[in-house]
């Protein structure tokens, strides 16, 4: 990855970006105000980060934590950025949160026709544990719930030997 990118926290000013990107990959997006009420919750119970060239939003990911349990809430990339390792590089962050915050374990869900995604999650050690049939409107693809637990329980900041 060029020097010039840079994983860095979301902020406000990122939301209307954020959500245009987001128009363009999916086909039920985020609202501007989705955006805006994830991130109220940071740092309390949610954690957003970009990753930024310059001041260019190249994608953006977020996780909801509890005490216990953390769910990837969505990660996307520029479509001209993607297969280049920004996706994991921002899985990478959200995981490293969720040890801080010494969750046990991670879930989330991805569209089932979604395999590249599906791949990147596999590579970081998750495994689909359930399916949500009919789960992604507007056409009503399932979604594959996958969990990832660290190979054993570390301290916080180690992210087990899973990754």
């Amino acid at each position: 990855m060029p020097a010039a990118e840079q994983i860095a926290p979301m902020r406000w000013w990122h939301i209307g970006v954020a959500a245009a990107l987001e128009r363009t990959l999916f086909v039920d997006p985020w609202s501007v105000e989705a955006f805006w009420s994830e991130l109220a919750g940071v740092p309390d119970t949610r954690h957003y980060v970009v990753a930024l060239d310059g001041e260019q939003v190249l994608g953006y990911a977020g996780l909801f934590a509890t005490r216990h349990e953390a769910d990837v809430q969505t990660l996307a990339v520029a479509a001209d950025r993607q297969r280049g390792g920004l996706g994991g590089r921002l899985l990478t962050e959200l995981l490293q949160e969720a040890d801080r915050r010494g969750v046990r374990e991670v879930l989330l869900e991805v569209r089932a026709d979604n395999v590249a995604a599906q791949r990147v999650y596999e590579r970081f050690g998750f495994e689909r544990i359930a399916v949500r049939r009919g789960y992604y409107p507007p056409d009503g693809t399932d979604a594959l719930v996958l969990r990832r637990r660290p190979a054993w329980p570390g301290p916080p900041g180690s992210l087990g030997s899973s990754s």
